[in-house]
């Protein structure tokens, strides 16, 4: 049985109540229970509506007391939350009645007066106790941190969070919500003195049940980002400087590079100038031979995992475990077996191919537009921290074939001719031929894995906004498909991969 885990904080006034619950917000998700406890006047509803608040980025929204409604629902951009409040039953019984027992899943909830509930509310949960210090000031007040079951993790975490932005000088700042991405780690845009920065928690992935981020090189913590971001800041290129560290926790204060998209309209597309930046950057990134290994303190190196057969065998696996159940096919051992079979063959090209860092998700929403900059220095990289040592083709294929928006043919036909021009420019003996094909090949792995992947997030993790990518990536697969070194591949398809539902 896990042992609860406490803390306590002293909050001058309702700004450092605010900054408590978002980074609070940071770290929970979800399925997540929250109970703040105290007396009347203890500031329990300002707790929660700074929260709301702050999850919302809606400082003015409508955040009143759930005393007589009992609970409220919103449906926030990051995740739907039940606020409610218990102050007015008298039985535990009465939870069922109102819909409070269970409660909703996948939501996160923040309840009042969790005392009235005996013991009907969940073992894992985090308890905020606050009571008044008016000695202090009108607003002051203290809070008692309590985690019990799987949130005693997230208020030593809560705690281990705020000790790191104290040190670094920051734990003042106002915080501003981040969407998230489709990883484990969260961000926060932090603002002192006019100036803003980014705050990244990046947990260590737990043991166990990461079979797949283990066998295709995922980051398993912080460290790979800190790493990557200093070998490409050292030659030249845009990454975010890292002004705080905590390696061991995994949180990091960096550079911000603002959101100035490389797309723009509705749908958005591709904005020529920017896209061609950022076709430079791989060019030139591409142009020099890379260290395998990079330093990440005096005494510690990074090696940089290869991007190898049998993880893009994984990778592809997931059209084989996710994406055709969805579409109705059945996959026994035969249809494996072939699918494997095939891609083992296709994939013995890229494997002895050169290799360089791959980025891995060198796309749109991890570009940002540094209009002041000059050159290939306009496009800010802010997502890197599983780059891998394998073929230069990959990045191309993620930028050219856009997983988020649609490159048109024409495009993708231009940006890859800039990319050959510039290969050619600095070695005469660039193969553009053999790149093509290792650029068809890629494109096929990296948009069957994708195709599964969002399956995945849909079905496994509750994600179906990821769906609507699956027409856009099926027309990559099929520019792809056409090239003579897939014809075999392009067969089994047509006869057993169906198209995703438009």
């Amino acid at each position: 049985m896990t042992e609860p885990a406490t803390f306590s904080v002293a909050l001058a006034n309702e700004t450092a109540t605010a900054q408590l619950m978002a980074d609070l917000a940071l770290l929970t998700g979800p399925g997540d229970v929250i109970t703040l406890s105290g007396d009347l006047g203890a500031g329990k509803t300002a707790a929660a509506r700074a929260m709301i608040r702050y999850l919302a980025d809606d400082d003015t929204i409508e955040v009143p007391s759930p005393t007589f409604t009992l609970a409220q629902s919103y449906d926030l951009p990051a995740l739907p939350l039940l606020h409610a409040d218990l102050y007015r039953i008298s039985d535990a019984s009465e939870l069922d009645e109102i819909g409070l027992s269970p409660l909703p899943e996948g939501t996160l909830s923040l309840i009042e007066w969790p005392d009235r509930a005996g013991d009907a509310l969940p073992g894992d949960r985090i308890d905020i106790a606050l009571s008044p210090r008016p000695a202090l000031g009108s607003t002051a007040r203290a809070a008692e941190i309590t985690g019990f079951g799987k949130g005693a993790a997230t208020v030593e975490r809560l705690k281990g969070l705020r000790e790191f932005l104290d040190k670094a000088g920051f734990i003042d700042a106002t915080r501003k919500r981040m969407a998230g991405d489709a990883s484990t780690r969260s961000y926060a845009r932090l603002i002192q003195d006019e100036h803003t920065f980014i705050l990244m928690n990046a947990p260590k992935r737990p043991d166990g049940g990461k079979l797949y981020a283990a066998a295709v090189h995922l980051a398993e913590d912080v460290r790979p980002f800190y790493a990557i971001d200093h070998g490409l800041r050292e030659r030249g290129f845009s990454a975010p400087e890292i002004h705080h560290s905590d390696l061991e926790a995994g949180f990091l204060i960096t550079e911000d590079f603002g959101n100035a998209p490389v797309v723009e309209g509705d749908p958005p597309a591709p904005i020529v100038e920017r896209y061609e930046a950022a076709t430079d950057v791989l060019a030139e990134l591409h142009r020099d031979k890379l260290p395998d290994v990079l330093p990440l303190t005096p005494d510690v190196n990074y090696p940089i995992p290869v991007f190898d057969i049998d993880a893009w065998l994984v990778e592809v696996g997931l059209m084989i475990e996710w994406y055709l159940p969805d579409r109705g096919v059945t996959t026994g051992e035969k249809l494996r077996g072939e699918f494997e079979g095939i891609w083992r063959d296709i994939l013995q090209k890229p494997a002895s191919a050169t290799k360089t860092w791959v980025i891995r998700d060198f796309h749109s929403p991890n570009l940002i537009w540094l209009a002041e900059r000059e050159g290939t220095k306009r496009v800010g990289l802010i997502d890197f921290q599983d780059a891998v040592l394998g073929p230069p083709a990959y990045d191309v294929v993620s930028l050219l074939q856009d997983a988020r928006i649609d490159v048109p043919e024409a495009t993708e036909l231009a940006l890859f001719s800039r990319y050959i021009k510039a290969r050619r420019a600095a070695d005469p003996g660039f193969d553009a031929a053999d790149f093509a094909s290792l650029y068809a090949i890629l494109s096929a792995q990296r948009n069957t894995r994708l195709l599964g992947t969002f399956a995945r997030l849909n079905r496994r993790d509750g994600k179906p906004q990821y769906l609507k990518h699956q027409p856009r990536i099926w027309t990559y697969l099929g520019r792809s498909l056409a090239h003579p070194a897939l014809s075999a591949l392009k067969n089994w398809y047509a006869a057993n991969v169906p198209p995703p539902l438009a």
